[in-house]
């Protein structure tokens, strides 16, 4: 009866948990959303842990009587359990270490998404296409991971732009640089840069350089910079060039001329 008792309580304090810490501690603290998340989660493995002892100490459990169980967990984890183990353990480093919160931007593979749940076995992310993303925690660990919003969500997007060699360089400077500058949501701090990085084969080629506040605004801002570039140089006689080839013919036989002008004639 004690141990149903113990259960009882158990499993009430871990569904009320975040409430009562919301209104006993939080309330009270300074604390992101990210750290709040990662206190509400060890608790509940903490009360879940004190719980399961108490119940097998009140059912009169002991060492010689439950040996059958360990070795029965340590089969299944040699087999089939190890991977669920494995996402067990690296949950509970993302938690304690923190490389990613719930609020994070991260790239993970071929995954971006915004980190909405830091479960025991899987994170939850939240991708541009609001579809959820269940990743195994085992994969934070051991993959290559890309946090956008670690120490600083700003990041850089950089647009090669080349213009036609007969255009006045110092007049294209200028008007990307203004027309970078008047584009919604390009950050001015950091400043963005419009730099002549070299002679391409058709073109003088520029570099375009703007910071945004999050990930989620490189595309958007991407699509406005192409649009109004291509109407401010336009709209100066700044023309943007196709590529060329020049092709030249190198006569190999004695007739190879009369060849050529026997072609040429054809084709008009």
């Amino acid at each position: 009866l004690l141990a149903g008792l113990y259960g009882f309580i158990i499993v009430v304090s871990v569904r009320n948990l975040s409430g009562v810490m919301e209104l006993m501690v939080f309330s009270r603290l300074t604390i992101e959303d990210g750290s709040r998340y990662a206190v509400n989660q060890l608790t509940k493995y903490l009360l879940i842990a004190v719980g399961f002892i108490s119940v097998a100490n009140e059912l009169g459990g002991s060492w010689s009587q439950v040996q059958w169980l360990v070795a029965a967990l340590s089969v299944g984890l040699g087999f089939g359990l190890q991977e669920i183990f494995a996402n067990m353990v690296s949950g509970i480093i993302l938690l304690f270490e923190r490389p990613i919160r719930v609020g994070d931007t991260v790239t993970i593979g071929s995954v971006t998404g915004k980190v909405s749940r830091i479960q025991m076995r899987a994170t939850t992310l939240i991708d541009t296409d609001q579809k959820d993303l269940i990743v195994p925690n085992k994969t934070f660990i051991t993959s290559q991971l890309t946090n956008w919003t670690l120490t600083d969500a700003i990041t850089r997007i950089v647009i090669p732009v080349g213009i036609a060699y007969d255009s006045d360089v110092e007049l294209a400077h200028k008007v990307m640089l203004e027309t970078v500058r008047s584009t919604p949501m390009v950050l001015a701090d950091p400043e963005p840069s419009v730099l002549f990085v070299g002679f391409g084969e058709s073109s003088m080629d520029f570099s375009i350089r703007v910071f945004v506040s999050e990930l989620f605004n490189r595309l958007p801002v991407t699509h406005s910079l192409h649009v109004r570039l291509e109407q401010a140089l336009r709209e100066h006689d700044i023309a943007l060039p196709f590529q060329q080839r020049e092709i030249f013919l190198r006569n190999s036989h004695h007739d190879s001329g009369k060849k050529l002008d026997s072609f040429r004639q054809a084709v008009e």
